[in-house]
């Protein structure tokens, strides 16, 4: 017992401690106390009223006597009783020889009991009480005029009704008391254990990871003010908490696009560094060798392929340093009237296209002015019409029309390659992604082309996207705003 005391328990079984302790045995110890006083009190009033019947009695007997003149042997039983008629107890009259005068409740049985249990020298004109059964007082009074002896005898039922019925009344006040407080009490614990539970599953919520959990309470008038406090402080707390879990989240995954961006970086300027500085290293060693005789021509085959191994660096950093120009939305543009179709004529002499594909434009003369930066929209022209050679089919042609629609005038770049998926082609305007991984890469490149592109673009107030299917193997489509017409 004294172990499962010790044991910690949950809050309702301490509760349930404490009320045991606090209600359930004071309020029996009270009960039982109570009705002792009750049964004390009941047990004087009997005595009380048994000598009061006595007299009563004793009065009667003398009054019959001196007004009626009447022997002892000749006592009206009927008048005697009357004011007694609904008296429970039994009356016996006895003459001083000991002789049965009258008799109220008689039974034989009663009467040889009670006689057994009068003393042998009574005392004389004044009520004594006597017997052995406390709850049962037996009443004598020995008169001497006339020489009688009245006793009056608390029978048990009597006594049962007088006492067993009070002591029934408070003890069932005493049961409705204890059983009240305990609806109420209980009442009490089953909304504070609910709202308990929920502060508890709350914590757990919480503690696994979940902070999006909130504590609903079961609010009424037995919910207390310092839990209500709680479940909103604590839901204030797991918001904040999952405020800061998002942004942690956040920051990691920016952390780990920076470190995928660090790595890709890396490993992109390390390919793509390394071919074009090993050609002009090995051609400028060449030149510089005097050991040997070097004609005009090799030394301008030379020179030339130096310069353009030149030109692919210096094309590498400016795309490296466009790119925080572009996160930071810090890109420079000068917006102005441009004409396409000859910013299509300066881009296709910057394209490099080693194999000649052919270039067709779908473009009328009078195609209206475009709003863009005409440096910014060559350089996206470039590269775009670069994909598209790289990765068309031999001996494809590429295609590029143009349109006005509705509010925006629209490019449309087309080669015939393998169709390209989905999954990929959603990804191509990421940084270094190309159509060739590392591993089965056939062309050179960097993979920052087409972010720079849709990040120009944008910069521009236009749009761009990218689609293939069986009609169109890589398809580019740009929105610019037509430039504005001066009145």
């Amino acid at each position: 017992m004294l172990q499962w005391l010790k044991k910690r328990k949950k809050i309702v079984e301490q509760i349930g401690i404490v009320f045991l302790f606090a209600v359930l045995i004071p309020m029996s110890v009270s009960g039982f106390i109570i009705n002792n006083i009750n049964q004390q009190s009941m047990r004087y009033q009997l005595r009380e009223s048994a000598v009061l019947i006595a007299n009563m009695v004793s009065d009667e007997v003398e009054f019959f006597i001196k007004t009626a003149g009447q022997d002892l042997e000749e006592l009206p039983k009927d008048e005697l009783f009357r004011s007694l008629k609904d008296e429970k107890r039994q009356i016996y009259i006895l003459s001083g020889n000991g002789k049965l005068l009258a008799a109220h409740n008689y039974k034989e049985q009663d009467f040889q009991k009670t006689i057994s249990y009068l003393p042998k020298k009574l005392k004389k004109n004044t009520p004594v009480i006597f017997g052995r059964v406390k709850n049962q007082p037996l009443v004598y009074v020995n008169k001497d005029k006339p020489d009688i002896t009245i006793i009056v005898n608390t029978t048990a039922p009597v006594s049962r009704r007088a006492i067993d019925h009070n002591s029934f009344k408070i003890i069932l006040s005493v049961l409705a008391a204890t059983f009240t407080i305990i609806f109420i009490v209980a009442l009490y614990i089953y909304y504070l254990y609910i709202n308990i539970r929920q502060l508890f599953k709350g914590i757990i919520a919480i503690s696994k990871g979940n902070y999006s959990r909130q504590i609903r309470l079961l609010i009424t008038a037995f919910t207390p003010h310092e839990i209500v406090f709680l479940a909103m402080e604590f839901n204030r707390m797991a918001s904040e908490i999952q405020k800061a879990d998002r942004k942690l989240k956040e920051n990691n995954d920016e952390l780990k696009r920076l470190d995928e961006f660090r790595s890709n970086l890396i490993d992109t300027v390390s390919h793509e560094l390394r071919t074009p500085l090993t050609s002009i290293q090995g051609y400028a060693s060449r030149l510089m060798r005097q050991d040997i005789q070097i004609d005009d021509e090799t030394r301008l085959k030379s020179l030339r392929i130096i310069k353009e191994q030149s030109e692919i660096l210096k094309h590498l950093i400016d795309d490296l340093l466009t790119i925080p120009d572009i996160e930071g939305m810090r890109l420079r543009t000068v917006i102005e009237p441009v004409w396409l179709p000859q910013a299509l004529e300066e881009s296709v002499l910057l394209v490099k296209n080693k194999e000649n594909k052919e270039i067709i434009f779908n473009i009328s003369k009078d195609f209206p002015q475009i709003s863009a930066d005409k440096g910014r929209l060559v350089q996206v022209l470039v590269n775009l019409l670069e994909n598209a050679v790289k990765y068309a089919n031999s001996g494809s042609k590429i295609t590029v029309d143009a349109a006005v629609q509705k509010k925006f005038a629209k490019i449309f770049i087309k080669n015939e390659c393998e169709v390209i998926p989905p999954k990929t082609l959603k990804k191509l305007f990421d940084k270094f992604i190309r159509l060739d991984n590392n591993t089965t890469r056939t062309t050179r490149g960097t993979g920052l082309g087409l972010f720079i592109v849709k990040g120009l673009i944008e910069a521009m107030n236009g749009k761009i996207s990218l689609s293939s299917g069986k009609n169109c193997g890589f398809c580019v489509e740009i929105k610019l705003p037509p430039a504005k017409v001066k009145v």
